[in-house]
């Protein structure tokens, strides 16, 4: 099938499923709960709206897109934008109200259906939902710009991943990259969430080159909390130790939950700070890293 995107036909191997308004691949797509457990995708939908740390994060992402993307998308026309295992679509929705003029050529990528359903509600009506095997996902040079958030971690094959992205990015298209930093901040949270490794800046720059990526900025962030964060899990360590995998589950879904308004209020305020300070100096460490690349050649 052909659809018009940005005046230009492409060939789109997804098709809509009028009975969810989802659009599916040719194959059956089946959600990995080992990459990501699909229970946890009702709790995500309310840790996306109102979570201090998503809401830092999306502060610190916009920043970044405003400084890498807006100079760069094509002024005559709505770039292609979509989220990778966006979930509940919790970014996009937040992109799109920042930045409205997005909103025609905006997309919503998940293996979930569950979580795509569960974003119907919150997205513009134009947004675009897809079905997605992150290591599968079909198109060629179809998107000026895509976004992976805290999806990489997830991925055994890390690098499958990023070469089936780019070849889904158009020539010169951007790819924004967030993944949780630092071995340091291992806990039971990364054993619960299924997390294959955390991250430090290095790594970026030969994962880039090693899958066809020009490494346009990486950086640390959540700098100011990480002494509160590293303090609450190392306390915790001996303890947790001694539970069982479902006691273990069970306080991290605690962990997830949305803290009480004033200390919510209080944690946003200062992960909020961050922005624009961490995108003029670089932070010597962060729990999270930002990366921003570009696609070349072709």
């Amino acid at each position: 099938m052909t659809d018009d995107f940005g005046g230009m036909m492409l060939l789109d191997p997804y098709r809509l499923d009028e009975r969810t308004g989802i659009r599916v691949p040719p194959h059956r797509v089946s959600h990995r709960d080992q990459d990501y457990d699909s229970r946890g995708h009702d709790r995500l939908a309310a840790m996306q709206r109102d979570h201090f740390w998503y809401r830092g994060r999306h502060r610190f992402l916009l920043h970044a897109v405003r400084k890498w993307g807006l100079p760069h998308f094509p002024t005559d026309s709505s770039p292609r934008v979509i989220d990778l295992g966006g979930g509940c679509g919790g970014w996009v929705r937040y992109l799109a109200d920042a930045s409205p003029w997005l909103t025609p050529e905006l997309a919503l990528g998940d293996s979930s259906a569950h979580a795509l359903d569960l974003a119907t509600g919150s997205l513009p009506l134009s947004t675009l939902r897809f079905q997605t095997d992150i290591l599968d996902l079909q198109w060629t040079n179809r998107w000026d710009c895509a976004f992976l958030l805290d999806v990489l971690e997830h991925i055994q094959d890390h690098e499958g991943a990023l070469r089936g992205i780019r070849r889904a990015v158009a020539p010169g298209g951007l790819l924004f990259v967030t993944v949780p930093a630092l071995k340091a901040f291992w806990s039971y949270v990364d054993d619960v969430g299924n997390h294959q490794r955390r991250y430090q800046v290095g790594d970026f720059a030969p994962l880039a080159q090693s899958t066809g990526w020009e490494l346009l900025d990486c950086r640390y962030f959540m700098f100011l909390l990480s002494p509160l964060l590293w303090l609450r899990r190392s306390s915790q360590g001996r303890a947790v130790g001694q539970l069982t995998s479902d006691q273990r589950l069970e306080l991290a879904q605690k962990g997830d939950e949305v803290p009480p308004w004033l200390i919510n209020q209080g944690l946003w305020a200062i992960f909020a700070s961050e922005t624009p300070i961490g995108h003029l100096v670089r932070f010597p460490w962060g729990t999270s890293i930002l990366a921003v690349m570009r696609k070349t050649g072709e």
